[in-house]
Formats: structure tokens, sequence, C-alpha cells
């Protein structure tokens, strides 16, 4: 399981991150062989130049967006770490998970995914909500909670304080852990992913 933060803060990737010990509470459930953490600043925005149509990777390699897309690739599942900036997720993490996606989502299919939220106060289900539509345009399966998944806390000891959201990042965990043992198992068993049609498009205006 792959987890990465897309804060642009120095500090999201130090011990002072307030999803230090969220992502320790859902990784530490999801991998029985451990887990990936890193923090990823995309240096552009998407521009739709179609380039990735053609290459098969994001035409701007100065950032690690095509890293992060080879290790997705590779991941049998992975949690995404968003803070929460003016009630929704951080540009940065926008801009990142827009060239992921656009980029190399089709190959994601199938793969269990999580979004994880870190607010001080308001904006989590938003952000949970604008996360989770990269995952259901490409097929992946959500892994969900006993509540929505986030934490409460600007620095790690206030997200300690609570209780309830790192319970619910302990059950994630479990569930990401138990999902993907059921498709492993069902591999096993023969079960093959569902047959693939060619995307329709069509448009509302002609």
């Amino acid at each position: 399981v792959f987890f990465f933060t897309e804060s642009a803060r120095p500090s999201d990737v130090a011990d002072e991150s307030p999803f230090r010990p969220a992502a320790f509470a859902a990784a530490s459930y999801a991998s029985d062989s451990g887990s990936a953490r890193s923090r990823l600043i995309c240096s552009t925005s998407c521009i739709a130049c179609g380039s990735c149509k053609k290459n098969g990777k994001c035409a701007f390699d100065d950032d690690p967006v095509n890293e992060c897309a080879e290790l997705l690739r590779q991941a049998d599942g992975f949690i995404i770490g968003e803070p929460v900036y003016y009630g929704a997720p951080a540009s940065q993490a926008q801009m990142f998970m827009d060239r992921l996606f656009y980029s190399a989502g089709s190959t994601f299919a199938f793969k269990p995914a999580a979004a994880i939220a870190s607010c001080r106060r308001g904006g989590l289900t938003p952000s949970m909500d604008r996360m989770n539509k990269y995952f259901t345009i490409s097929q992946m399966p959500i892994v969900a909670s006993n509540y929505w998944n986030g934490v409460h806390g600007n620095t790690p000891e206030e997200v300690l304080q609570d209780l309830e959201g790192l319970q619910t990042m302990r059950i994630l965990g479990r569930n990401m852990a138990w999902m993907l043992k059921c498709i492993d198992a069902g591999k096993k068993a023969g079960v093959v992913c569902p047959e693939q049609e060619k995307k329709i498009r069509t448009n509302f205006i002609r």
C-alpha cells in the first residue's frame, strides 16, 4: 500500500506534520509488508496537451508525477492524504491529482483507494468528495471506514486528541487490508476483472 501526501508545507514531510499519526494509524493496518510515504509537490498544472496519451507519461518530467504513477502501478492499493485549505483540498493536491490521473488513471483500475483529509475545523467532507472523484472515474473501489476519512488538528499533538478520527483511520486501514486480501483470494480462485468496454463519450452540446 502506497501512502502519500500532497501538501506544500515543509512541515508536512517532517515529524510535526498533522498527517503523521493519521498516516501511521491507517497504513500500519493496511499492509503486512509496510508502506511508503512521500511528500509530492507539483510544479505545474495539467494543460490537457494530450502528450501522455501518445507517450504514456506526463510531458512535464521535472516533478514526481511520473515517478508516483509508476509506484502506484506497482502498488496493490493506495491512500492519499490531503490538507484542507479554505474548505477544499489544497491547490497542490488537485494539480497533482489532475496530472496523475489524466496521464495514468486508466492503469489504476480495480486498485482499492482511500482519501484522508486533515483539517483544523471545517472542509473535511468536501475535500474527501473531491478526491474520491478521481477514483470513481477510474474504476477504483473506494475503501470506507465507520465515519468520513479524516482527522482534525493543526499538529500531531492535536490530532492525537481526536480519538474518533484516529479510530476512523485504524478501521480504514483494516478495511483496506481486508479488501486487498479478498481481491487476492479472488484472483487465486480464478475470478477475473470485469470485461472492459471502449469508452463512449456523449457531449451534451453538439
